[in-house]
């Protein structure tokens, strides 16, 4: 019998507490040695034993890989919610390491001298199924609804869900009698009996009663993983389940693999020297004879995949951190910052060979949308999509300093720049990247980076050196003005064009505490007040970069404008005497300036996955001054009510010291970048087109969703696109990269 999950390994250790620190060893000895998990007994009433829950968080924190387990919870002692909460927590703390194995309470008179309320067997099994429903119940975060579960025992009423776990945290039942059984059927994803107490013939019958209950509810036999204690000793004279030589147990322990369904072998030894055996001969010979697929997905999960994808294609390197809709973790990577999201898939690897293999996988799934992610905020919502396949690179999250003198350093495309701003801060270093920490650093690294430090920094793509590059047929290559330099002067401005980016190299400046001002200025005269701002903004010394917000006027409430400035400088003198002239360009509602580093002012964001809805929608655009005529064209669209955030950046400076044909990003000339955000397209469309368009010049990547082709040509000048399309037929003839901006290859260059 084969119920398709992949083969693994464990041990089942005794949590002695004397000496404390056995156990821990024992559990580091198992990672080593590279079992898949390490379990421990939960006898909470015996005094010469460790808490299990404490001893699981601490060895949680000693190892690395390795899963954890316990071998079982006496749920009659632990209450389903806090054990809900506990075991989403230590899910969380230790990266997705947890797995629970619960039974419904034995040593009845101990439990109950220790204060559990000890009930009858029916009712205890009764009591164990309602705790599922809770800790089930408590881990589904999906309806964001308040959650009610149990019944006569356990029960929630309008509790909060969440944490959500890491992963989904598969529940195990030490079952040996039929309720036990049938239970375990109906709502469990793992059956762990003692071989001991159940021998050959119990697993034939308990299988049967379990695989029946399955089937009963509408489940299928293998959406129950089959988990067993073994012991034993190597020598032939001991007594216990299994002993003789490493062939002996191999033979012994095959029938119940192939024959019983057997998905995992759970040692249970205290003895290092029989688990560096039986790990070095017995499970090498066990994998040899019993070949197992590497990933497993339940019929709940299967039931729910799109079509189209091959997910049973997915190469093992992908497979086992791959999301489908069907999975626990799939409300946490669906969407992301303003764009609700249904892929397919979303691919995670973590390693740039895992990147290629998605990239391979991707290319021939040609017919669905492709949509890279580097993990996070984005307002143009192109990282996710319907029913296609986003590759996520949330996991490159590397940070290394290359070269102190030079500030050279290397950022995981995966990093929030907040994140960035914190690894930079130690060294008196900082990178402009936009005005949200929560930011992904691929997105922007490849789109522009235009900053709070712009003026006096220029963009973040300025100070890419070098990045490594996953290209549309799987080549991993590194980007310079040495290597591939038209690759490298395409993803700085068109990245998503022309490959997945999974690092950078960057030349961070030297910058110390900043100054950053917020002040509140009226705009009830919008116009004026917009071209006194930007004559203040243009004669303002380079270390000064402010941004300005604005939102529609309402009736019967004062118009206001919100600017947000950073100065280059810690001197609190310089700081008031440049700032003073932008905060006199109208009457002064409020102001707060503030002396702090670069790290502290980028720290606004929150960590907590992503749950955009809908469809963002925004236009952009750039202008070299606020000229009476633009002004009066914004005050027109801030007036028509069709956007709710309009926002100016300062750009100029050393922005336009770089001449618009060395990079992608060929909007130099410009000292100002507009964008509007918006409820309704067909509104905000109709009013930025008639009165924006005629007076702005390109759009900004990043800040763009409008479909229709015009913008591509806005995007990029003649002389840019027609390079980009060369680049394109060299590096992506295919078209792979098409979902962002797409430009496509030149037909004579391919």
């Amino acid at each position: 019998m084969n119920y398709g999950h992949p083969l693994e390994f464990g041990t089942f250790v005794t949590p002695g507490n004397a000496p404390p620190h056995d156990p821990v060893a024992l559990a580091k000895r198992s990672e080593e040695l590279g079992f898949d998990l390490v379990t421990f007994q939960d006898h909470p009433y015996l005094p010469a034993f460790h808490e299990m829950w404490t001893l699981l968080s601490w060895v949680a924190g000693q190892t690395s890989r390795i899963r954890l387990a316990p071998n079982v919870i006496n749920v009659p002692m632990r209450t389903p919610s806090v054990l809900a909460r506990a075991a989403a927590s230590l899910d969380l703390l230790s990266g997705g390491r947890l797995d629970l194995g619960l039974g419904a309470g034995a040593y009845r008179e101990a439990a109950a001298a220790m204060g559990a309320t000890v009930l009858p067997p029916r009712e205890s099994v009764d009591a164990l199924s309602e705790a599922i429903d809770i800790i089930r119940a408590l881990h589904d975060v999906s309806s964001g609804r308040p959650a009610r579960a149990g019944g006569t025992h356990h029960r929630i009423v309008g509790a909060q869900p969440g944490p959500a776990p890491a992963h989904h945290v598969p529940i195990w039942l030490g079952a040996l009698k039929p309720r036990m059984l049938r239970l375990t059927g109906e709502k469990a994803d793992g059956w762990l009996p003692s071989f001991r107490n159940v021998g050959r013939d119990g697993l034939v019958a308990g299988n049967k009663v379990i695989d029946e209950a399955a089937v009963a509810v509408g489940r299928e036999p293998s959406d129950i993983r089959r988990l067993l204690n073994i012991s034993g000793t190597f020598s032939a004279t001991s007594s216990g389940f299994l002993q003789g030589p490493p062939s002996q147990w191999v033979d012994e322990l095959l029938p119940l693999i192939l024959e019983d369904g057997v998905g995992t072998l759970i040692l249970a030894t205290d003895s290092p020297a029989i688990m560096e055996t039986f790990a070095s001969e017995v499970i090498p010979a066990l994998r040899a004879a019993a070949p197992a697929p590497t990933t497993f997905k339940p019929s709940g999960v299967r039931a729910k995949r799109r079509p189209g994808i091959g997910y049973d294609e997915l190469p093992a390197s992908l497979a086992s951190a791959a999301v489908e809709p069907g999975d626990v973790e799939y409300p946490l990577v669906r969407s992301n910052y303003m764009r609700g999201g249904s892929p397919g898939l979303v691919l995670r690897p973590s390693t740039d060979a895992e990147v290629a293999d998605a990239v391979a996988f991707a290319a021939r799934h040609r017919h669905l949308p492709f949509g890279v992610r580097s993990g996070g905020h984005g307002v143009s919502g192109r990282s996710t999509n319907d029913g296609g396949i986003v590759l996520d690179l949330g996991r490159f999250k590397d940070f290394e300093v290359l070269d102190t003198a030079k500030r050279l350093v290397r950022v995981g495309a995966g990093m929030r720049w907040m994140e960035v701003a914190a690894a930079l801060e130690p060294h008196g270093w900082a990178l402009t990247s936009g005005d949200y920490g929560g930011v992904g650093v691929g997105g922007l690294a490849t789109a522009g980076g235009i900053g709070f430090l712009g003026r006096k920094h220029g963009l973040t793509l300025d100070h890419i050196r070098a990045a490594t590059v996953v290209l549309a047929d799987g080549t991993i290559v590194r980007a310079s003005p040495e290597e591939h330099p038209d690759l490298f002067w395409a993803l700085r401005g068109a990245g998503a064009n022309v490959g997945v980016v999974t690092s950078f190299d960057f030349q961070v400046p030297e910058v110390g505490d900043v100054g950053w001002a917020q002040f509140v200025l009226d705009a009830s005269d919008t116009a004026q007040m917009l071209v006194k701002y930007g004559a203040a903004v243009e004669a303002a010394p380079r270390d000064v970069t402010p941004f300005l917000l604005m939102g529609a006027p309402q009736p019967g409430q004062p118009h206001f404008a919100q600017v947000m400035a950073m100065v280059d400088s810690g001197d609190p003198e310089k700081i008031i005497a440049d700032l003073t002239p932008i905060a006199s360009v109208s009457a002064l509602y409020d102001q707060n300036v503030v002396i702090a580093p670069y790290a502290a002012v980028i720290a606004n964001a929150s960590s907590e996955p992503h749950r955009g809805q809908g469809e963002p929608i925004s236009r952009s655009g750039f202008v070299r001054h606020l000229t009476p005529e633009v002004a009066a064209a914004i005050a027109r669209l801030l007036g028509s009510g069709a956007t709710p955030f309009f926002q100016i950046r300062a750009v100029g400076g050393a922005i336009s010291d770089v001449a618009d044909e060395d990079t992608a990003y060929a909007h130099r000339s410009a000292n100002f970048q507009i964008t509007a955000l918006g409820r309704n397209r067909q509104r905000l469309d109709a009013v930025w087109d008639r009165e924006m368009y005629g007076v702005t010049e390109g759009l900004y990547l990043s800040f763009e969703t409008d479909p229709r082709p015009d913008r591509l040509t806005d995007a990029f000048p003649p002389a840019t696109l027609s390079r980009l399309r060369t680049i394109k037929a060299a590096y992506d003839p295919t078209n792979l990269f098409r979902d962002n901006f797409n430009i496509a290859p030149s037909e004579s260059a391919a």
